[in-house]
């Protein structure tokens, strides 16, 4: 059982959502990822997701598009991702996900990439432009080293793909909660409960659901809990307020707690 797992369990014996928090590392500058890290995690986050900076982010919208742009500018490579999450490691035992699209793990290789991965203690990984037909080496190497591959569902979906994703994904089972790209949204749309619902039957005894894209305050990731998904991945809204107030840490420090500690208790089931 990985760490992921022992997480989702441990966090339902205690009719809690999973809160999965996501940052570009390297945003504003790599020296400050691990005390926004701290204070994500401190804050409620029981998953912490970093954003290896990449390009041409295809699947992001203009808020982690500007990320990874102002992470690049700051010199943050994989490599400064991976020494990023080996600091936050000597504080939390929080699992950390690593999410990168496919060019950077094909130019490093891609054993070498999970051995390194494995050497910094990472527990999964999400690749957003790496579709499922194209994975078998990269999930045979993954498993090899016992790091959890998350693969993502839309809900263009077909059931047949579905079931394939389903098989060959651990740790959690990543849906897309809308078509489009990563943002804010001002409210969850009803074609996304429905999509929970409906594949919550494929996923149930199998691999916990975690659903992102667009989830953009507590009560969106109370719906989408109280919808029967076990996680709620929340991007966009952190690295908002990352943008927002780069130039004065302590603000921004200051609102992702609050933010991290009000989706988080928004997450508890109370009956």
């Amino acid at each position: 059982m990985s760490e992921i797992d022992i997480i989702f369990k441990k966090l339902k014996t205690k009719n809690q959502g999973t809160l999965i928090g996501y940052v570009t590392a390297g945003d504003p500058e790599p020296k400050i990822t691990p005390i926004i890290a701290d204070t994500l995690i401190n804050g409620g986050v029981d998953i912490l997701e970093l954003g290896i900076p990449f390009s041409d982010p295809i699947a992001d919208g203009p808020i982690i598009q500007a990320a990874s742009s102002r992470a690049l500018k700051a010199g943050t490579t994989p490599k400064t991702v991976l020494k990023i999450a080996k600091e936050i490691r000597k504080k939390h035992d929080t699992p950390i996900v690593i999410l990168t699209y496919y060019n950077p793990i094909f130019k490093m290789g891609v054993k070498n990439f999970f051995s390194l991965l494995n050497t910094y203690k990472i527990n999964g990984v999400i690749v957003p432009d790496l579709p499922i037909e194209e994975a078998y080496d990269y999930h045979k190497i993954a498993q090899e080293y016992k790091i959890d591959t998350i693969f993502l569902a839309a809900p263009s979906t077909s059931e047949e793909r579905l079931d394939k994703i389903i098989k060959h994904s651990s740790g959690f089972l990543y849906l897309v909660s809308h078509f489009g790209v990563t943002g804010t949204r001002k409210k969850i749309q009803d074609s996304t409960i429905k999509l929970i619902k409906k594949i919550l039957p494929k996923t149930s005894n199998k691999i916990p659901l975690a659903v992102g894209f667009g989830i953009s305050n507590p009560e969106h990731a109370k719906l989408i809990i109280q919808s029967g998904a076990q996680g709620a991945i929340v991007g966009s809204a952190f690295v908002k307020i990352i943008d927002e107030n780069h130039e004065r840490t302590d603000i921004m420090l200051k609102r992702i707690h609050k933010f991290a500690h009000d989706l988080k208790d928004a997450m508890i089931i109370k009956y």
